[in-house]
Order: C-alpha cells, then structure tokens, then sequence
C-alpha cells in the first residue's frame, strides 16, 4: 500500500500550501489552512466513468457537427446562458443561501420535457417534492437521489441515463477516495472532476449548486471557476422581491448577459421588460429626475436617475451617489463645471 500524501489548502481561495501557515499569501485570509489528503492509497477505489479509448486523433479528421443548444421555456435563463444548454457542458451557479437556487433550477426541470436527474445532498425528497407543487404538477420525467457519494451516484446516473443532470450542491457530495470531510477543497475538487469526466463523456449537460462565502464569491472560486464551462451568479436584492442571474464566465456566450426575475408564491417569473419595475411613474413631472438607457450584453435597459441638490453648511460641498461610481460622477462634473460654467 502506498504512503498517502498530504498538503494544506486554504478554505477561502483553495491555496495549497506543504505546511501550515496563520496568513494565506494569496487572499490574506487568517487561519483558513486545513489538512487534506492528496494522493490516494493504492487499495482506494478508482473513478466509475469509463476512459473510452483516447488515441490521438488528426485535426482533420474530426467531425465538427455542432450538436443543436437545449433551450429552456425560460427565455432569460436561455439568454443568459448564451442561446441555451450545450450538450456536455457543466455549469456552476452560485448564490447565497435561500436566494431561489434550486427553486431556478427545479421550476427549469419542471418546464423542460426531458429527463432530469435531480440530485440533492442538503434536502429529504418530501421537501422538493412539496416546492415542486407550488411551481405544477407535471413532474414525471424527473428523478430524485439523495445520493452524496460521488462513485457510487455516477454509477446509478449511468444506469438512469438521463438527459441532464442537478447536482445541488456540490459542497455535500464527497468522494470515498479522500478521508477529508464534505466541502473541502480538496473533495470539492475531486467531485467536480468526476462530474466533468462524465459529463464530457456522455454527453450530459451537469448544472452544479455552489454556496458563497463570507466575501460573496463562490466557495473555492479557484477551484471550481476552472473546471466548469459556465459560471452563473443569483442575487438577490435588499427587499427580497426581484432577483439578478448574470454570468461571470461562458465559455459558449457573452458575459454581459443578465436576467431579471420576479419571486412568486408559484415560482421565479422572468421579468421581459425591466424597466417597467425600474421606474416609479410617480416621479415623473418632477424637477431632479431623469431617465436614461444602459445596454446589458444585448438588452437594454431604462433607468431612472434622480438628483438632489441643497446647500451645503461647510466650505468644500459634499458629493454621493447611491447605485453609482463617485469617482465617474466627480469626472461628469468637472465637465459640466469646465464646459458648462
């Protein structure tokens, strides 16, 4: 039996380290380095997914047929994610807690005619099953497994077959490989690996829930930003109403799409003019109100700009803004100052 290999990763940024250290030299983290296995012994068991025969290949003799996108009901899910799901493809989405992560996802699956394997570490089938309801009742080419052992669930997906695949979230599945625990940098890397063997292989598109950290960035950005085709970001704003998809990394689309939606009692509805929600009709006629238009990838949007100005008690006024960049204001304003008197 080989000795096992050990190394220390920061929990914040995925750091490695060969010993400890008290400050990560990458995001200045402090006490963030744990114990992990590397390398594993040689009686561990080895990855389910086949390797498939790997000869090289000349450049003209592949065959470039482009495999047509899967498109959801969901236009701003679709358009986000660059004109729809590409076979084979693993997306990370990320979010905090109780934001609507897998309420997105299961109301896509509901909508979507193909089968989905659907598979949860964090909830009891009872509870997706109860979310399902509330969203409709048409269900049946989903598949619920609550299994978080990543050999053994690559084994029943081979055996289901389905056409695309939930993993919700990747910080519960856990590899017999490794004795480190659940989340770990060191597991989540090696699950996400298994996921995206298997779905490079078979075809299946592989959609994977992460949580965020303290600072609001994906845990283990490092680690997973690299592995996946497409990263997805979904926010939530301050009076819990309205959230914001929009993607950090597409590897098959644009980045400076967004999508916004709408929490209901029945689901997350996509909202196909912004702008209607963006402006409030009674502040127009008044003096300090303007509107404006933005361009988000290719959606433009109309917002509302509003200014007050009073006078100031000290010698040097001063500038704020809420929703916008002090320091363009200040360029906008020693412009008008110098052009405009």
């Amino acid at each position: 039996m080989s000795k096992l290999k050990k190394a220390f990763y920061c929990q914040s940024c995925g750091f490695e380290s060969a010993k400890w250290l008290g400050k990560c030299p990458s995001c200045a983290e402090w006490n963030t380095f744990q114990e992990e296995i590397t390398a594993k012994s040689s009686s561990a068991p080895t990855s389910v997914v086949p390797e498939g025969d790997k000869k090289p290949i000349p450049l003209n003799e592949v065959k470039a047929n482009e495999q047509p996108r899967i498109l959801f009901k969901d236009q701003q899910y679709n358009r986000v994610l660059g004109g729809g799901m590409v076979p084979g493809a693993v997306m990370l989405l990320g979010g905090e807690p109780g934001v609507g992560k897998s309420t997105l996802l299961l109301q896509n699956a509901i909508e979507l005619p193909k089968s989905c394997a659907y598979v949860s570490g964090e909830e009891s089938p009872i509870q997706i099953k109860l979310r399902a309801d509330r969203i409709s009742q048409d269900y049946n080419h989903i598949h619920i497994l609550t299994e978080t052992v990543v050999e053994k669930l690559l084994h029943q997906l081979q055996q289901l077959k389905p056409e695309w695949v939930i993993i919700d979230s990747i910080q519960t599945l856990q590899s017999q490989v490794l004795d480190s625990v659940p989340g770990s940098i060191s597991q989540i890397r090696a699950c996400t690996g298994e996921l995206v063997k298997f779905a490079k292989l078979t075809g299946t598109p592989v959609v994977v829930v992460g949580h965020i950290n303290k600072d609001g960035q994906l845990a283990g950005p490092k680690v997973l930003e690299h592995m996946v085709d497409v990263v997805m970001q979904f926010e939530g704003d301050t009076g819990n109403w309205f959230r914001l998809l929009r993607a950090i990394k597409n590897r098959f689309g644009s980045v400076h799409e967004i999508a916004l939606y709408e929490m209901q009692q029945a689901g997350l509805n996509g909202i196909e003019n912004p702008g209607e929600y963006l402006i409030s009709n009674s502040a127009q006629g008044l003096s300090g109100v303007a509107l404006g238009i933005t361009l988000e990838g290719l959606q433009p949007l109309l917002l509302e700009v509003q200014a007050l100005v009073s006078v100031a008690a000290y010698g040097t006024p001063q500038r704020s803004t809420t929703g916008f960049d002090v320091r363009r204001l200040n360029m906008l304003l020693a412009v008008l100052e110098k052009r405009c008197g």
